[in-house]
């Protein structure tokens, strides 16, 4: 604290006469078909006479550049004009873009013309709804953000955060769908761990991994999928990451009170031909927790690196790597109170490491290009828990899982124009390796004062004896305009396979059409609408679980399917305001159902341990459908904003087949971001967000007392699935940033609050046994020490609904 008062009284005393008042900004623009360089597009300040025209290369820079926000104009002759909103000029850091400019069709009226020409539009000939972009800028003033891109998309339509609103876990529901049916591509290089603390089988954990700095824009797609994606159901993120500054060395450094983050980019030849970016973090979670005396210890390390090599005028090569190693450790508390207690005996420790590493070949041709792509993921998890966390011993050991997860992928890809169609095809391999040892004490033996069994010992314990095997896909996609261009057509299919499972290399029982249609109705006006089937594979730990005689038991586990009917109109009035509304539906079949709870696993995936850890049985169904509602207003006159509600059902059946409310079903999301620049480098972020109250499961009571000490937690009424709904979560960030440009060196203060009017948080109820006033032992009904079965003990719940306000203060320094 003292560190920062010392930093803001020097920034605040400090006079504008040390102060540099230039930036600068550089990129490349290419032919988004092609991906061949455009020499000569013009690249213009919006507002301003400062501009340039691309080199032979496609390559451009702007110096001397007066600090301020600005937005930033791409045009060429035969091209629709591109608009890079929200662009910051500092001194401290040069910005660095890709622009991809999409050719203008052989249009017959100026209609068409203007409405092709509109910067703020999305979607794609092959997606032409269901889908949002984000810049970076966007990402970084995000109010509660905290520069984490998984809780800032959750302001965009038909994103929930989870039961809970997402204000502790990054469970990305899309549509009602489960948090394990999205997936999530780098460059096109399919990144499956995004979160620290990930649960595995899912995709969820209370902090993403990758670097804000790294990122150009991010691209949310929630239905219409490209065939060139596999294993999504519900949605496809694409992050595009920006390149290294070609011209000189640069980075930042961002302190707060919760991490520390340094990124360094720049040159790796004379020659500007090589770039590269590389970032390293570390989190200072469990410091903060100690001094508010959490009895949590959360510690984490990520990593991350680009590298771009232009061999030829035709061939790029890119390399990217990132990485995370997380650990999740208990103290005991200064003051032990019964939440602090619960809160260590109900939880796990966890170890994990994992990463992504990947290299691509790009090699432009004549009306097209092509894609290789190599990369491989490993994901280590060792999770223990002990009827004592404190004290834990082998005797007291519940449950220790170590598992771990390594793919190797191959994918290749053709993308060209041929006479007006636009056609893509590709095909992919990945060797997919699992290993998982498990030991877990679902229920102890308890026995009663006289000696008699009660409840029988019910374990698991396995060697998954899983060996390495292959999946394969193969897609073609082909779309083409229509009517004087008005219609937009494009059809896709794709299949997939695999050598493991019962009907794995049946690839008609995976092949899934999708087609979808955009008709331009009016000037500003467009009617879209698609359909499409989509499969996803069970995940690993499904497919590796075994029994207690290390047998493999779901080996006939089905794809997961899903088909979407969505249709839509987005109004578009002028180049920097879009509304869209769309209504969809979603129907899923071969969803995976417990054997032991009866249960669809598309409830659950929000917790520390595996999703999928058991026996399953692949016929669950499901559906969810709804209509939202989005307005985007990129910046113009100093102001920002986004705007998204959504109304949905989500539904899913279990063993009796009967369709009731999921834990995604919260019925209502909205959501209001907005920001404002005003004069001398201040800025203003606020940001609302409400969600429906989420169903719940209320405990079994008899087995809850049963199992307490042995599990640490109350034990569901499975049979009373989500019958309970908790009340609307509702909560409002702000942020303040402030900077200050001084030579080659710029610093942005910050101050961000989450939960800044004192909202609670609604959350699922706890079961624990009451404690005595000095929190050292449990209360009894007999005052005699707390039976192993609980029958004397005294069940209570846990206050977990307290609000929470994280106020957070730090800077960035670009340098």
């Amino acid at each position: 604290m003292k560190l920062y008062i010392i930093i803001a009284s020097i920034l605040l005393h400090a006079t504008t006469a040390f102060a540099q008042k230039t930036g600068s900004v550089t990129g490349v623009v290419v032919d988004k078909a092609t991906q061949q360089p455009l020499n000569g597009a013009s690249v213009q300040l919006d507002g301003t006479s400062k501009g340039i025209i691309a080199d032979s290369m496609g390559k451009f820079r702007i110096t001397d550049i007066p600090v301020k926000t600005y937005n930033l104009i791409i045009s060429k002759i035969g091209y629709k004009t591109y608009t890079v909103f929200n662009m910051v000029v500092n001194s401290g850091n040069e910005n660095t873009y890709s622009i991809e400019l999409e050719a203008e069709a052989a249009l017959l009226n100026d209609l068409i013309v203007k409405v092709n020409k509109r910067s703020v539009k999305a979607a794609t000939l092959e997606t032409p709804l269901s889908v949002q972009r984000l810049t970076a800028e966007e990402i970084k003033s995000n109010p509660g953000g905290n520069f984490d891109i998984s809780k800032v998309i959750q302001t965009l339509p038909g994103v929930g955060g989870g039961q809970q609103g997402g204000s502790f876990r990054n469970d990305i529901i899309i549509r009602g769908g489960a948090p394990n049916e999205n997936v999530f591509y780098l460059d096109g290089i399919e990144v499956p761990v995004i979160n620290h603390f990930q649960t595995q089988g899912s995709s969820g954990g209370p902090q993403g991994i990758l670097n804000v700095s790294f990122i150009e824009d991010v691209k949310l797609s929630s239905s219409a999928f490209d065939a060139r994606y596999d294993n999504a159901l519900s949605s496809v993120f694409q992050f595009k990451q920006k390149n290294g500054n070609p011209n000189r060395l640069q980075g930042n450094v961002r302190l707060s009170a919760t991490e520390a983050a340094l990124t360094l980019e720049g040159p790796l030849s004379n020659n500007k031909k090589t770039t590269f970016l590389a970032s390293a973090r570390r989190s200072y979670l469990q410091l903060l927790f100690q001094a508010i005396d959490l009895p949590i210890r959360p510690n984490f390390w990520d990593f991350q690196t680009k590298i771009t090599h232009q061999i030829n005028k035709k061939t790029t090569l890119t390399f990217l790597g990132i990485g995370a190693i997380d650990e999740f450790r208990f103290a005991a508390p200064k003051e032990a109170t019964p939440e602090k207690l619960y809160t260590i005996n109900s939880n796990v420790l966890v170890n994990q490491w994992n990463y992504t590493i990947g290299a691509s070949l790009k090699r432009t041709f004549k009306n097209g290009f092509w894609n290789l792509a190599l990369s491989r993921t490993d994901f280590n998890n060792d999770i223990e828990k002990y009827e004592d966390n404190q004290n834990p011993t082998a005797a007291n050991k519940s449950l220790d899982i170590v598992s771990a997860e390594t793919e190797t992928k191959l994918r290749f890809d053709v993308n060209k124009t041929y006479n007006g169609f636009k056609v893509a095809y590709g095909a992919s391999t990945q060797l997919a390796d699992y290993s998982n040892n498990t030991f877990s004490i679902i229920r102890k033996e308890v026995r009663d004062a006289g000696g008699a069994i009660v409840q029988p010992a019910v374990n698991v314990n396995f060697n998954s004896p899983l060996k390495a095997f292959l999946r394969l896909g193969a897609f073609v996609q082909v779309g083409k305009r229509f009517m004087d261009n008005r219609l937009g057509v494009s059809a896709g299919v794709r299949t997939d396979m695999n050598t493991f499972t019962t009907d794995g290399m049946n690839g008609l029982q995976t092949l899934s059409p999708r087609i979808s249609f955009s008709y331009v109705m009016a000037d500003k006006w467009t009617w879209n609408s698609s359909f499409g089937t989509y499969y996803k594979i069970a995940p690993y730990t499904i497919l590796g679980f075994a029994d207690n005689n290390n047998v493999l038991v779901n080996k006939n586990a089905k794809y997961q399917r899903s088909n979407h009917y969505t249709t839509g109109f987005e109004y578009l009035p002028n180049d920097g305001l879009r509304f869209t509304i769309e209504g969809f539906y979603k129907q899923y079949s071969n969803v995976p159902v417990s054997n032991r709870n009866g249960i669809s696993l598309a409830n659950l995936g929000t917790d520390f341990t595996l999703l999928g850890n058991e026996a399953v049985t692949t016929n669950g169904k499901g559906k969810a459908y709804g209509v939202e509602f989005f307005v985007q207003k990129k910046l113009t006159k100093n102001f920002f904003g986004i705007l998204s509600y959504t109304f949905y059902k989500s539904l899913y059946s279990g063993r009796d087949a009967k369709y009731i409310a999921s834990s995604w079903d919260n019925e209502h999301l909205l959501s209001v971001t907005w920001g404002y620049k005003f004069p001398r480098n201040w800025e203003l972020g606020l940001k609302f967000r409400y969600q429906g109250g989420a169903p719940y499961t209320p405990f079994d009571e008899q087995q809850s007392r049963l199992n307490y000490l042995s599990q640490g937690v109350g034990i569901l009424n499975y049979s009373q699935l989500n019958t309970m709904r908790l009340n609307g979560f509702n909560s409002s960030d702000v942020r303040i940033d402030k900077k200050w440009n001084f030579k080659k060196i710029t610093i942005d203060l910050f101050l961000d609050v989450t939960n800044w009017y004192i909202a609670k948080n609604p959350a699922i109820p706890e079961y624990t046994f009451k404690r005595n006033d000095a929190n050292t032992a449990f209360l009894t009904t007999d005052g005699l020490p707390v039976k192993g079965d609980g029958s004397n003990a005294i069940p209570t719940g846990v206050k977990n609904d307290d609000p929470f306000v994280t106020p957070t203060i730090g800077f960035i320094v670009e340098f």
